[in-house]
């Protein structure tokens, strides 16, 4: 299966939001990279992924999300992931992931940020 990733559009100042659809592997992994490199490029610092509709991510998909948020903290902002189920939500639990990503919340306050490393 492929991936597709969706971006809707901002809503009054909100973070940019990014809708992932099939399997984030290696083979997929570069597309997801260029979204959110377009979007940081543009001046998003802030990104949300809702993964309600990715059915599977391995190493090379978790790496992207790390990079992601890296980007994004760099410029003073954060990229967090929304909506996983099953063997993916777990795959965030195991990694610690899902406590790194902010797994479920769409806007951490000053605090959430600061103790991200």
């Amino acid at each position: 299966m492929t991936l597709t990733v969706t971006y809707a559009e901002r809503d009054g100042g909100g973070p940019a939001r990014l809708r992932l659809v099939g399997e984030l592997d290696m083979s997929s992994a570069p597309e997801l990279n260029e979204a959110i490199d377009r979007l940081a490029a543009a001046g998003q610092q802030r990104l949300l992924i809702d993964l309600t509709e990715l059915t599977f991510c391995d190493s090379t998909g978790i790496a992207v999300f790390v990079r992601g948020d890296n980007r994004a903290a760099e410029q003073g902002g954060w990229l967090r992931v929304t909506g996983a189920t099953g063997r993916v939500e777990r795959v965030l639990k195991v990694t610690g992931l899902a406590d790194v990503l902010g797994y479920g919340s769409a806007d951490p306050g000053p605090d959430d940020r600061a103790g991200m490393g």
